[in-house]
């Protein structure tokens, strides 16, 4: 199985010990994608997007991110449609959300969990698997609605009338390059 771990620089003692003591794991192959150091910080959405992206993509497995609290990794990895981040802070929840879930993308938090508890965490992640249980994969189905339904395009929900505080005037967005949507159309909070 291949793994990436990535982290920020409040999460990268944690990583690092993690990158050594998981690397003894049999059937592991593990994929470094930084932060390189603890100093000077970084900003955690730009690994936890790295990691979430590798999983997606399909170039590994499952990802572990690590930062301080493992909350702002987790909420930006699972901004990434396809990956299923979350946070554990202790083995049953590492297992189950990977068992009932379809979890793919581990978040920790160097400064509330443990380094050992960390470990043993990330074991259980990594040996879990998928039941795929039929009430199991239509859960992960709805999941998969809802992201679905979140990335529809700003255009489609005007067209319903279920926008209403949107609009797709030009002019009315300040920061044009960030609110060019679906087919070049412009939206902005109105």
């Amino acid at each position: 199985m291949r793994i990436a771990i990535a982290s920020d620089h409040a999460g990268f003692y944690l990583k690092e010990l993690l990158m050594n003591r998981l690397a003894a794991e049999p059937d592991l192959t593990l994929v470094d994608l930084g932060t390189n150091a603890a100093s000077p910080p970084v900003d955690y959405p730009d690994f936890a997007l790295a990691a979430a992206e590798a999983v997606v993509r399909g170039d590994v497995d499952r990802a572990i991110m690590v930062c301080g609290s493992g909350a702002g990794a987790c909420i930006a990895a699972d901004k990434v449609p396809g990956a299923r981040a979350f946070f554990a802070g202790d083995t049953y929840t590492a297992h189950q959300a990977v068992e009932h879930d379809d979890g793919n993308v581990l978040c920790l938090g160097e400064r509330v969990t443990g380094p050992e508890l960390a470990l043993e965490i990330a074991r259980g992640f990594l040996r879990a698997q998928f039941t795929d249980q039929e009430r199991h994969r239509r859960r992960v189905g709805k999941i998969a609605a809802i992201e679905a339904a979140s990335n529809f395009p700003v255009e489609a929900l005007l067209r319903q009338g279920r926008a209403s505080g949107w609009t797709t005037s030009p002019a009315a967005c300040s920061l044009r390059a960030s609110c060019v949507g679906w087919r070049g159309k412009t939206a902005s909070r109105a």
